[in-house]
């Protein structure tokens, strides 16, 4: 399949499903841009949807790369990814293309924890004492070894998923177990990682959590955001649920987490593109736990506007573009999000309470995502929420009581899910 030419012709490497790509597609409409879709649909049929979109395998990252060469025919001016497995195959990508982007191997670094890890102990950052444990091995001689309360992770799922803390030998063994059976699910074990054969375990760092949304032109970095977290995340899981920026930590800390933030993009070698970085402070200083080569995920980036009335994925598509960026001011002086948490695993009914939630004052938009008779599993092998809610007000601090209000007004009607039956 050939690309038909455009002056202002980008890439958008993404799963056909997720809120992103959607946001990315209308944000290139707004702008006048081309937007062709790199994707993981299927392979078989000849542009099924009418869409032009490439078909790749995710599963095979060099041979989604090669396609993506093969069908551009020169015509991309600058290419993006939503989620890290995309980012991965768009700097694969880049590379045979010539394009800007994050090299493939800086990008390969920060979506594995262990190889992340390393990279930031050399550098001198600080760092907690990590194992990488095969999933074959007897978990026993890993739990002796451990310091408690730790954390036991798979090395490249993201926005906590499998993540589980273990406060004794007995709970490592039962982290391990978990971590090993969600590992081995369709939806993870189609992808043939290798990386998906370990995981990390890890000493429990205490401390606040922030997340840090960044654009890196070469190798430098322009903070768009700081977020507090502002729920304790200690575990057993590690739920994600409020961001409120700016941040109300103290500008020292700010200027701590954005000058280490900068130190740990270096160690990884990430270079051009967006970031988002998630991080620990404590007394000792700033940990830094991850940093993806791409943006916010799920519909979070919507609690982002900057004026006048720019959004992230316009500003994302820009630089890929090569434009210049100019100043950037938040739209409104204090903002939120809420990842609506799963409660309990079953089958999505419905919701009541959506009005009530959207008239709390500072309530900008009320999104349920679930769909009737979706299937709902909770963290830690979960990877969605019920839906998401923004908040606008003077301070964070109103932005984030607006958030915990209308989430109570939220009712969701959970049916008990069914065990599958085994076949005759």
């Amino acid at each position: 399949m050939e690309i038909a030419l455009s002056q202002k012709h980008i890439l958008l490497v993404a799963s056909t499903t997720g809120y992103q790509t959607r946001m990315f597609a209308e944000a290139a409409k707004r702008l006048g841009f081309q937007l062709t879709l790199a994707t993981d649909r299927c392979h078989v049929l000849d542009d099924p949807w009418g869409d032009n979109a490439i078909a790749v395998r995710f599963e095979d990252p060099y041979g989604a790369a090669e396609a993506i060469a093969r069908a551009s025919g020169g015509t991309f001016g600058g290419l993006i990814a939503v989620g890290d497995r995309p980012a991965y195959i768009a700097a694969l990508a880049a590379e045979r293309l010539g394009l800007l982007y994050h090299p493939p191997a800086a990008v390969e670094a920060s979506r594995n924890k262990y190889l992340a890890r390393e990279r930031f102990r050399a550098a001198g950052l600080l760092a907690p004492r990590y194992t990488r444990i095969p999933l074959d091995a007897d978990w026993r001689a890993a739990a002796l070894d451990a310091r408690y309360p730790c954390v036991l992770k798979p090395l490249g799922l993201s926005a906590s998923r499998g993540v589980i803390r273990a406060n004794d030998a007995s709970q490592f063994g039962a982290a391990f177990e978990r971590i090993k059976k969600l590992l081995a699910t369709p939806d993870i074990a189609r992808l043939r990682d290798w990386q998906d054969r370990y995981l990390q375990a890890e000493d429990f760092i205490p401390g606040r959590e922030f997340a840090l949304e960044g654009l890196l032109t070469a190798g430098r970095l322009r903070l768009l955001a700081l977020f507090d977290k502002p729920d304790p995340l200690d575990g057993p899981f590690f739920e994600e649920t409020i961001y409120t920026t700016p941040s109300r930590a103290a500008e020292k800390t700010q200027t701590a987490i954005i000058e280490t933030t900068a130190r740990a993009i270096a160690a990884l070698g990430l270079t051009h593109g967006p970031v988002h970085a998630e991080m620990r402070v404590n007394a000792r200083g700033v940990w830094m736990l991850e940093i993806a080569a791409r943006p916010i995920g799920g519909l979070c980036a919507k609690a982002l506007r900057f004026s006048p009335e720019v959004s992230l994925e316009e500003i994302i598509l820009r630089h890929a573009m090569g434009e210049e960026i100019g100043p950037l001011e938040p739209k409104r002086p204090a903002s939120g999000v809420m990842m609506v948490p799963i409660p309990r695993e079953g089958v999505y009914e419905s919701v009541s309470g959506i009005e009530e939630a959207a008239a709390v004052p500072g309530i900008e938009d009320v999104v349920i995502t679930a769909k009737m008779g979706q299937r709902l599993i909770p963290l830690p092998e979960g990877a969605s929420y019920l839906g998401f809610l923004f908040a606008r007000a003077r301070t964070p601090a109103e932005a984030e009581e607006a958030l915990r209000k209308a989430h109570a007004q939220l009712e969701f009607q959970i049916a008990t899910a069914l065990p599958v039956m085994a076949a005759d």
